[in-house]
């Protein structure tokens, strides 16, 4: 007797982001994403933003926009997958949202901005009605945290039927070294260093754009504030974009050149060897959505000092699997750094349960999320097709 099994569902995703030579959080959840895809999803990604002038940008988008109008015309996909933050990325989003809307194509969103909030409060009121009617449109909104949720809810009045949250994914390590019996605690950060800048700086005299801020200058002005004892007994290394000359110049200035490393942004595998030889890591940012470079730490094992800001407090619990310290509160900052430094147990312990709490977020367990995500959206759009007065 023939069995007959049938072939699992294709579902085509067109995915439009940043670019895979893009540095940032951002890139990283996309190569996650394309990395895990089930061989049933076929994702399509294409770049709306790269690396490179303004000129080349433009380029990189009208080719994007192109290449959504022809899988629009053909039917080549089932699904628009769009992520996008702040500032410029919400501009460019907000075009490619309204011509999938306008073709009749299901839209996800899926929203990294870690100052959007401030972004959007300091747009005119026309611009954010505007986009609050255009995003509102959208088959699903994917946000990082609950608290972005509520956010979202309200600025874009959208139905909480719309909204799934979802925390980053991450990779885990099989296995974490044993960080016992160390003489000298390093310390590592992660991300980009100073301010974020852009293009639409120039725009300053219309919208006064917010800048991200890790934190990352007054983390090495804390390392100095350490007692001479504790100083001596700990490292630094930093690696990340942005302002890294103007850092190396504060720790020359600092006289912590024995003590404090200054990197450009490294490799994933650079960055795991990091991860993997670090005893604490620090972001004191300002402001965030949910922190790769955060989680990619607490997979590896390693205890996390942080602010509540963001999707943050939803993964950190202040000294269970965490420490949690005010922006710019370098007293605070000193003193988390101290703990860390003379107690091995603290270190130890928190970086288990930073393991621990992060095995949810495994990317396995993330691609089952999305992909439920997926599905309630082409259900709804098989919905809508038998009733296409209702669109």
């Amino acid at each position: 007797m023939n069995t007959f099994t049938a072939e699992p569902i294709q579902t085509r995703v067109l995915m439009l982001g940043a670019g895979l030579d893009v540095k940032g959080g951002i890139t990283s959840v996309e190569q996650l994403i394309l990395e895990n895809a089930p061989s049933n999803v076929n994702i399509h990604h294409v770049a709306t933003f790269a690396q490179g002038s303004a000129i080349h940008n433009i380029r990189v988008f009208l080719r994007a926009a192109q290449t959504l109008l022809q899988t629009l015309i053909t039917g080549n996909s089932d699904i628009i997958h769009i992520h996008f933050s702040e500032r410029g990325s919400t501009f460019r989003k907000a075009i490619i949202t309204l011509i999938a809307l306008g073709l009749r194509k299901p839209v996800v969103l899926h929203s990294h901005g870690a100052t959007y909030e401030e972004f959007f409060a300091k747009l005119p009121r026309t611009v954010q009605k505007l986009l609050a009617l255009l995003f509102g449109r959208c088959t699903k909104l994917i946000v990082l945290s609950e608290s972005w949720k509520a956010y979202f809810l309200e600025k874009f009045e959208l139905d909480e039927s719309q909204i799934a949250v979802l925390h980053n994914p991450v990779k885990l390590p099989p296995a974490v070294p044993q960080r016992t019996g160390n003489e000298q605690v390093t310390f590592v950060f992660l991300g980009r260093i100073g301010k974020r800048r852009g293009s639409l700086e120039i725009a300053k005299s219309v919208v006064a754009f917010p800048q991200q801020d890790k934190g990352a200058f007054d983390l090495i002005k804390a390392f100095a504030a350490l007692p001479e004892q504790q100083r001596n007994r700990a490292k630094l290394v930093l690696a990340g974009n942005g302002d890294v000359e103007m850092a190396q110049q504060l720790v020359r200035e600092l006289g912590l050149e024995e003590q404090v490393t200054v990197l450009s942004w490294i490799s994933p595998a650079d960055r795991d060897q990091l991860l993997a030889n670090a005893d604490a890591f620090v972001l004191p940012s300002y402001n965030e959505g949910l922190p790769m470079s955060m989680l990619e730490a607490m997979a590896w094992g390693v205890p996390a000092i942080v602010t509540p800001v963001g999707g943050i407090p939803e993964v950190i619990a202040d000294k269970q699997n965490g420490l949690l310290v005010q922006p710019g509160n370098q007293q605070q900052l000193v003193q988390a750094m101290q703990s860390l430094i003379e107690d091995e147990g603290l270190r130890l312990a928190l970086g288990t349960a930073g393991r621990n709490r992060v095995q949810s977020l495994d990317v396995k367990n993330y691609m089952s999320s999305l992909l439920q995500v997926y599905a309630s959206v082409t259900a709804q759009d098989m919905v809508l097709a038998e009733a296409p007065d209702q669109r």
